[in-house]
């Protein structure tokens, strides 16, 4: 019963994570199926099958990675970060390796925590994942490595994500295109844009060419930011 419990609990924390599945019981056996656009994940007894995409499997090891313990944890944390670095999902694979990097750091491996955490910290500052990049170096500090916390003028200062976001505007991208690229909602963008706007003392995307050539940004492709 309690490895039946914990099945389903991946599985209902892969829902979760995606935000578009449904779950639900299936049959007299007591199995479970979550369903989403993307992957189906079959719960049946004390196993576990994901069904598609390295996506979907890197998502419910990491899950799964969270509920276990030992070797069984471990095993878990790099099937994680190997599947979610076959996709372009960069902030998947970084919350991973964060996730793998703490779980190192508590089990006393320092060194091999390090490796998880610094490169969990140079994708989130990549991203300009502020709130993220803020935890990874903690916890950096916390296992002996030095870092410097990043000292911007966040009041005039583009982060990583919205220079990228000012360069697909500035090419003349779409709201709605900026937002499928990215992975975002069309509001989200709308809501960049309103900031990098500000930050700019700009009013209009036409101006973005001469500000941001001044300031050295240039546009970055979708597989550059995002990854192959």
């Amino acid at each position: 019963m309690t490895s039946l419990l914990r099945t389903r609990a991946v599985a209902g924390t892969f829902v979760a994570l995606v935000g578009l599945g449904t779950l639900a019981a299936c049959g007299d056996g007591g199995g479970t199926t979550v369903s989403t656009k993307d992957a189906r994940v079959k719960v049946d007894d004390d196993k576990v099958t994901v069904e598609t995409s390295d996506w979907a499997k890197g998502l419910v090891a990491r899950s799964r990675a969270m509920l276990c313990h030992g070797s069984d944890a471990e095993r878990c944390y790099a099937e994680a970060v190997e599947r979610l670095g076959r996709t372009r999902l960069r902030p998947d694979l970084a919350r991973a390796h964060l996730l793998y990097g703490e779980w190192l750091s508590d089990e006393g491996r320092r060194a091999d925590a390090r490796h998880q955490l610094r490169t969990s910290y140079d994708l989130f500052t990549a991203m300009g994942a502020e709130a993220f990049t803020e935890r990874a170096r903690r916890d950096l500090v916390a296992v002996g490595e030095k870092v410097r916390k990043r000292e911007v003028d966040m009041h005039t200062e583009l982060t990583p994500q919205e220079a990228h976001i000012a360069a697909l505007a500035r090419d003349g991208h779409t709201n709605p295109e900026i937002a499928a690229t990215l992975f975002l909602s069309a509001r989200t963008v709308e809501w960049h844009l309103h900031k990098i706007f500000t930050k700019l003392d700009v009013t209009s995307r036409k101006d973005l060419d001469r500000v941001l050539a001044v300031r050295g940004h240039r546009a970055a492709s979708g597989s550059a930011w995002w990854g192959n």
